[in-house]
């Protein structure tokens, strides 16, 4: 009976986790997609700890380091999430991510040991073997990676490029191979644990090393990357342990993780292969573009304010910036401010704008911006050249002309927001320091733009006001 009540349970929790899934794909969706997907974990959490039985029909028990590890996960998850600045938040996906990663790698190796308590060898059971070692080099390279990611979001890490980085990263990856390959195989008389936690060290150095030369520009990618890693990672723990409901959850997080990293990768011009090797980003440290030493001209808030209340159109590009200063909610009352006054005003999304996919989408809808008024990079970029005024909000690469115009530029041939085809642009910085990708962006220099220094948050509420005077 209990057996029964168990399967529904998990049936229950994949049909949530898809529906969630599916809901996430719109924005009007996404928060009930959230909480279908929550409700059906905690249905199978819950199942598990109350109806498992083990083959002897021994219950799960161990119920005080359960319910311990439970509420201590639920409390740090609830304080880090509610206390969290929207400017952290890819650090804190990051760290959790790196946890699930970790949580799989400690599966393979707990069930390692119970194969070899069980007085079995990898050669005796090959295919639990490998699930056994690609949960353990997969889930073990989401972790450290993610770490490095976050440590490098965080400021605590600088970019590292070692000399040959592709043939080591390669290298290491064949090493992991080989080694699983001799294990599986029992063509070692080295002692087996020895020889798994071997796999596990390259894979931890495999890790490090992967992430470690990824530039800022690239973080998205790579945030991607790591994730769909913890869902494979965790599919594998599924398979171990015959459940269904975590094969499903690890497989759905795999899949989606995958397609958004090739989006990523398309919105980058990257290629997957490079993104796997570790090949991309942090070694492009670039020269100054065609820009250099170039002038620019500033604009006053009075003169930006004239610009856009008499504007027919005016869109507006979110960046790392505008998330740094808090500005969202100031920067929807601008828009509210220039709709009233009959000023079209839509936002402009670059897939890879802020420091992790969806960044800036997250950022605005916490302010209550219509999903509406969100435009993809596909759909916006034509409107460009029928705009009076594009106001930049501390975005950087995602509108640098060089990815267009300068071969020898490292973000040459990434896809950008044709900003520079209206008849307006007003950027808003705190200074002339570069972007994430350190590099001097010529659209600065530009006839047509007008700098408009200042905090974001600050620099938007003196231009709401002054339009409102005008009004």
């Amino acid at each position: 009976m209990s057996s029964g009540i168990l399967a529904l349970s998990y049936l229950l929790g994949s049909i949530s986790f898809i529906m969630g899934l599916k809901m996430l794909s719109h924005p009007d969706t996404a928060r009930k997609g959230n909480l279908y997907a929550a409700m059906g974990m905690t249905l199978a959490i819950v199942a598990t700890i109350f109806l498992y039985k083990d083959s002897d029909g021994n219950p799960l028990g161990n119920y005080a380091w359960i319910f311990t590890g439970l509420a201590i996960g639920t409390v740090l998850g609830n304080y880090a999430a509610k206390k969290v600045a929207m400017t952290a938040m890819p650090q804190m996906v990051s760290l959790f991510n790196g946890m699930g990663g970790a949580c799989a790698a400690i599966i393979s190796i707990v069930e390692f040991n119970h194969l070899i308590h069980m007085g079995k060898t990898f050669s005796d059971e090959p295919v639990m073997a490998l699930v056994i070692l690609a949960g353990l080099v997969i889930g073990t390279i989401s972790f450290t990676g993610s770490m490095i990611a976050f440590g490098k979001l965080n400021g605590n890490i600088n970019d590292k490029v070692l000399p040959g980085q592709q043939f080591i990263n390669i290298g290491l990856m064949l090493v992991i191979v080989v080694l699983a390959v001799v294990m599986v195989g029992g063509y070692s008389t080295m002692d087996p644990t020895l020889l798994m936690y071997c796999i596990l060290g390259v894979s931890v150095l495999y890790g490090v090393l992967f992430v470690m030369p990824i530039g800022g520009a690239d973080m998205p990618v790579v945030i991607s990357l790591l994730n769909s890693f913890t869902g494979i990672a965790a599919a594998f723990g599924g398979f171990l342990y015959d459940n269904s409901v975590m094969l499903t959850g690890g497989i759905l997080v795999g899949s989606a993780g995958t397609v958004l990293t090739v989006l990523m990768c398309n919105a980058m011009n990257r290629s997957l292969v490079n993104v796997i090797v570790g090949s991309f980003g942090g070694g492009s440290t670039g020269g100054p573009t065609s820009a250099s030493g170039g002038t620019y001209k500033e604009v006053s808030l009075t003169d930006a304010a004239v610009l856009m209340l008499y504007s027919k159109k005016v869109i507006i590009v979110p960046g790392y910036g505008l998330a740094v200063a808090q500005a969202q909610h100031i920067c929807h009352e601008l828009e509210k401010v220039l709709d009233h006054n009959g000023v079209e005003v839509k936002y402009a999304i670059h897939p890879v704008a802020g420091r992790m996919p969806g960044h800036m989408n997250v950022l605005l809808a916490e302010a209550d911006v219509s999903y509406d008024k969100l435009m993809d990079m596909e759909e916006i970029n034509p409107e460009f050249a029928h705009t009076d005024v594009v106001l930049v909000l501390g975005a950087n690469d995602v509108v640098n002309p060089a990815a267009k115009s300068d071969p020898n530029s490292p973000i040459y041939g990434m896809p950008i927001l044709d900003v520079e085809d209206a008849s307006h642009v007003i950027v808003n910085k705190r200074s002339m320091k570069p972007g994430y990708a350190g590099i001097e962006n010529e659209l600065f220099f530009r006839p047509k733009t007008s700098m408009l220094f200042g905090d974001a948050k600050d620099a938007l509420t003196k231009l709401v006001a002054e339009i409102k005077n005008m009004a």
